[in-house]
């Protein structure tokens, strides 16, 4: 595949602003107001140019969006996502210097992850920058010419502690072999921690709109709080106030790529009730733990187990929503039913699911993955999503129907009826079953 043509705007030829190396001097923010917005062609605004797309990195452009380089920023929005506000009440609270850059000598990925031919096709990366945890690597001389560039994705080691998996070497479905799995019960990760990172063209064709309607639905549904996403159409980069995601991986990641090595993979969206706190209306928590038992059995077989975790919570409705639907649930005549599962969702939100899935393959691509030997997800959705950029699904694996808790008896049957994968263990599910499923009463 040809690489998509470059920035178009040509950078300034001011004197003095550009060494032999062809990377421009930082130009430091030291402004005694506070500019509300800006505007294309602003005096003194000159953008790094972005070639979203190029495998080159240096060709590509590095993702800048501190508040040290105002002229220079080519990116809309904040690092760290929602938690920019906290940042914001350090500053504020007399904490944390504005001024301040990072030492990042020692932060550097512990193993690595790419490069793969799917980070230079936005239909397959646009939602994380594909470059964000090779900052120091790629774009070391920026850093040393004192421009203030952020990862966006960081790259570690970890020993994760589940009672889960110490109950299934207890029971003898896990074998601790010292390598992937300890004796007391811990599995070896690598995992990856990532922010989205928006190239605004390719995020507006997923979801079949103009950029300028993404601008301004955006825009407005947020009450204005990103008037350059009206004033910079310039600007193609965005980072939103909305969380990322972890990447969790057992085995080695370099296996990944190769499509004659075992790959079992989870896509998990954030369920706080469940996954934390182990609450029974929902399969949240039993399936993502049962997959974690499977990545770590592949792992184990030569293969490799990954999960993805979605900041999603809510469906990306978000807990506030989810918890009013729980009480329209309880309370509705005849109580928590299958057959008005979705539909109490609608009545409180008005849509029943705002994750959408278009951006969801990305960090497969940004795996490299092209093949999942086995997906542990029911979801249709999910499944659809990854087979249409590409990437073979062999097997589905539903949850085990031992597994489910009991008051999530209601979910699981209104999934399955209406659509979800439903396996050998629920192709009994059928219009009477849905009709006669009911959830706990609470007198509230």
């Amino acid at each position: 595949m040809s690489a998509p043509p470059l920035a178009k705007k040509p950078r300034t030829s001011t004197p003095g602003k550009n060494d032999d190396d062809g990377i421009p001097v930082p130009e430091t923010t030291t402004l005694d107001y506070v500019n509300l917005t800006s505007h294309t062609d602003s005096f003194g605004v000159d953008p790094i140019p972005v070639s979203w797309g190029h495998p080159d990195p240096l060709v590509r452009g590095p993702i800048i969006c501190t508040v040290r380089h105002s002229s220079q920023r080519n990116a809309i929005g904040a690092h760290s996502g929602s938690y920019c506000i906290y940042t914001g009440l350090a500053v504020a609270a007399g904490k944390l210097n504005p001024d301040y850059v990072p030492n990042l000598k020692l932060t550097r990925p512990v193993f690595q992850i790419g490069p793969h031919k799917s980070w230079s096709d936005p239909k397959k990366v646009a939602s994380i920058d594909p470059f964000g945890h090779l900052t120091t690597e790629v774009y070391g001389a920026y850093l040393d010419k004192g421009f203030d560039i952020r990862p966006t994705i960081a790259i570690t080691k970890a020993h994760i502690d589940l009672p889960e998996t110490r109950e299934a070497v207890a029971a003898g479905r896990l074998i601790p072999d010292g390598k992937i799995l300890m004796p007391n019960g811990q599995s070896i990760v690598s995992k990856a921690a990532i922010e989205p990172v928006w190239y605004l063209p390719e995020i507006a064709r997923r979801f079949g709109c103009t950029e300028t309607m993404l601008r301004q639905s955006i825009f407005r549904m947020t009450n204005g709080m990103y008037p350059e996403l009206i004033t910079r159409p310039d600007i193609k980069i965005f980072l939103p106030p909305i969380g990322g995601l972890t990447i969790y991986i057992w085995g080695d990641p370099d296996t990944i790529p190769d499509e004659d090595i075992e790959l079992t993979c989870r896509v998990h969206d954030e369920c706080n009730g469940s996954d934390v706190f182990g609450s029974d209306i929902c399969t949240c928590r039993p399936y993502l733990t049962h997959a974690i038992e499977e990545c770590i059995k592949t792992a184990q077989r030569g293969g490799c187990g990954i999960v993805i975790y979605f900041r999603k919570e809510g469906r990306s409705l978000g807990e506030v929503t989810k918890y009013l639907v729980y009480n329209t649930r309880k309370r509705q005549e005849g109580g928590d039913s299958a057959e008005n599962y979705f539909s109490c969702t609608e009545q409180v939100a008005g849509v029943q699911d705002t994750r959408f899935q278009a951006l969801m393959p990305d960090p497969l691509h940004f795996l490299g993955v092209t093949k999942i030997h086995n997906f542990i997800s029911m979801s249709d959705m999910k499944y659809n999503a990854i087979v249409s950029t590409g990437i073979e699904i062999v097997n589905r694996v539903e949850i085990p129907k031992e597994l489910v808790p009991a008051d999530a008896q209601v979910e699981i049957t209104a999934k399955v009826f209406h659509g979800y994968n439903a396996g050998k263990a629920y192709q009994d599910i059928d219009e009477k079953e849905l009709k006669k499923t009911v959830g706990r009463e609470y007198a509230y």
